[in-house]
């Protein structure tokens, strides 16, 4: 049975990361807007450490989304 937690979990991380990279491409470069509603959430002049963060958090949300997927041991 698949946690619908864990795919919520896994979306969400998929977003982080991939908008992270996409914002973090769009910065360096000036092309490649894949996500641009996460440009939102940055703070102005901070654009790239918030973009790094959240490439971060998206890695973080993603081992939890595995954590939530595993089943205990039952003694």
């Amino acid at each position: 049975m698949n946690n619908p937690l864990k795919r919520l979990l896994g979306f969400v991380s998929f977003v982080l990361i991939v908008g992270g990279i996409s914002c973090l491409l769009h910065e360096w470069l000036g092309w490649f807007r894949l996500f641009g509603f996460l440009r939102f959430l940055a703070p102005g002049g901070y654009e790239v450490y918030s973009y790094v963060v959240m490439i971060a958090l998206g890695i973080a949300v993603g081992a939890a989304s595995e954590a939530v997927g595993r089943e205990r041991p039952r003694p």
